[in-house]
């Protein structure tokens, strides 16, 4: 970030305030505001922060106009195909592709601390049976600052380092145990001869009385689904660990905090929502009474899983994971699913719809990764925790990044206050 020769003026009350404009590597200008409050007494006001840059960072870059996404610079597509979700961690963490040294160390420290706390195995028996996975995930990574005592530290480097190695590697274990939790099913401990992807889906759908083989179609499509997911810029469960590290909490408490935010129906949740929507169209035959509906300014019904915030042109994820989807479904066949057969229908009329093309409705990424996940056995209430899983590293990331600057301070924003001025207390028998 560099100050330009350009400011901006704003006049208020007869006086004249001089604003430094600062331009990024890329990106719109950026508006220095810092010293507004304390020079002109006011603030500004942008409620869901859509025009306010509430950091400088160097990992991750969008372009929703263009359909650009860019980590470190290395455009998703490239990452998706080319790469592997570990590498794309090591990545997003350090700032460099590493090396094949580098890599493999690194791959031998994650694999080696994806196993968990014994005595974690008894803190999942104090949630219900019925509990969602979600709120046991919010649960258990909360806890572990309670398990791993020497990661908690944030002023020493290496704790944050281990910290963050930890992270990585256990949540795939404690979101494959919250799943075998809610279904009655034992727990399955981790391998270290399997690679990141199929060591989860081996945990999430082995049992002890017979083996499990992983198919490497399916691991692949594990794989970009975590990739895809890595990290998002300044999305609302970034800007949620942000704010809670600025306080000074420990890593595990801040990608909690993390977690309970992606929960949301309008952020992780989205692909769940997306398969209920498929739930509720429930046949092939319905298809276009929805689209008819989605169409009515006046009918609350809206395709999800179709645009995006963010995106104005196509989601640069839905690219790459539609090539997984046609696979896996090719893989696993849809003619005995007919949730997957109106995904596939509804896919296909929406991308030939003049509606759609016109409005940029494309199907994004929390579409095909619904349809991939649905296809793979899982239920729909695990969607959101591999979301959340997939997300750790871009938390510990923009988390490590928020650490390390000089100019990080205790998130607080200001509001616009419209309730009652200063009144004098009424004693109850004279209301």
């Amino acid at each position: 970030m560099t100050e330009t020769k350009k400011s901006a003026t704003l006049s208020l009350d007869g006086k004249t305030y001089e604003l430094p404009i600062f331009s990024p590597t890329a990106g719109p200008d950026v508006l220095d505001i810092r010293k507004l409050y304390a020079q002109a007494g006011v603030f500004t006001y942008d409620p869901g922060f859509t025009s306010t840059a509430s950091c400088d960072s160097t990992i991750t870059y969008i372009d929703g106009n263009e359909g650009i996404l860019l980590h470190r610079g290395y455009p998703i597509d490239q990452l998706a195909s080319k790469s592997h979700y570990l590498e794309v961690c090591y990545l997003l963490l350090y700032g460099e592709l590493p090396t094949a040294t580098q890599l493999e160390d690194f791959e031998t420290r994650v694999t080696r601390h994806t196993m968990v706390h014994e005595q974690m195995h008894n803190f999942f028996r104090g949630f219900r049976r019925d509990a969602h996975p979600m709120a046991t995930l919010v649960g258990v990574v909360g806890a572990m600052s309670a398990f791993y005592h020497d990661s908690t530290d944030i002023s020493d480097p290496w704790q944050r380092e281990v910290a963050a190695i930890r992270l990585i590697a256990k949540l795939p274990t404690i979101a494959a145990m919250a799943y075998k939790y809610s279904i009655g099913q034992p727990f399955v401990y981790p391998r270290n001869d399997l690679d990141y992807a199929a060591n989860f889906l081996h945990m999430c759908f082995s049992v002890p009385a017979e083996d499990y083989n992983v198919n490497p179609i399916l691991s692949r499509a594990m794989d970009r689904i975590f990739t895809l997911h890595a990290d998002h810029e300044q999305n609302a469960s970034t800007s949620t660990v942000r704010l809670a590290s600025s306080s000074g909490a420990n890593p595990f408490a801040c990608i909690a905090a993390g977690i309970a935010c992606l929960w949301g129906p309008a952020h992780g949740g989205a692909n769940q929502a997306c398969l209920e929507m498929l739930k509720e169209i429930g046949s092939v035959d319905r298809i276009p009474e929805f689209i008819a509906r989605a169409k009515d300014k006046n009918d609350p019904f809206r395709l999800m899983g179709f645009g995006h915030r963010v995106y104005k042109n196509t989601d640069p994820r839905a690219k790459v994971l539609k090539q997984s989807a046609d696979e896996v479904l090719e893989l696993l066949g849809v003619e005995d699913n007919p949730l997957l057969q109106v995904a596939k229908e509804l896919e296909r009329t929406a991308l030939n719809d003049p509606y759609f093309i016109e409005k940029k409705l494309f199907p994004n990424v929390d579409f095909y990764s619904g349809i991939i996940l649905e296809a793979m056995g899982f239920p729909t209430s695990m969607f959101t925790p591999i979301f959340a899983l997939s997300r750790t590293v871009g938390w510990i990331s923009q988390w490590k990044e928020m650490i390390a600057d000089p100019q990080n301070k205790i998130g607080r924003p200001r509001q616009l206050y419209l309730g009652e001025t200063a009144r004098d207390y009424v004693d109850i028998e004279k209301r």
